[in-house]
């Protein structure tokens, strides 16, 4: 059996399951700031797995490879979520910021024709 691999296998599915947490809540600045350890654990895990491939017995490899393979059909999933509801906030604010067209007639100047007029816009950023 080799501890190193198994052990490694775990860490990865950790890492993997607090990124699918993260990511069901829409904690985007969480699950984006777990991209570092998710590389670190998935390169542990290769490792692990090429130094020793034969040491493993199939009876311990099997459920660790079903269990990752389904945190990370989830963490796919949640992902691509993730991704089509900040396709949808962008949308909102690009909608939200472009100027609204008046409608055709006279001006307040007096001035015959379409006026652009600018829609109030208030935006907030957080890290």
């Amino acid at each position: 059996m080799n501890q190193d691999f198994i052990a490694a296998a775990d860490l990865l599915a950790a890492t993997l399951a607090q990124e699918n947490a993260a990511l069901a809540a829409l904690d985007l600045p969480r699950a984006a700031a777990m991209l570092a350890d998710k590389q670190r654990a998935v390169a542990g895990f290769l490792a692990a797995r090429d130094a020793r491939r034969t040491a493993v017995q199939r009876a311990v490899l099997e459920p660790l490879a079903q269990r990752l393979m389904s945190l990370s059909e989830a963490n796919r999933a949640l992902l691509e979520r993730a991704i089509a509801v900040q396709r949808q906030v962008i949308g909102i604010v690009a909608r939200a910021s472009a100027p609204s067209a008046a409608a055709s007639g006279y001006s307040a100047q007096g001035i015959l024709g379409h006026h652009a007029r600018y829609a109030a816009c208030a935006l907030c950023a957080r890290a």
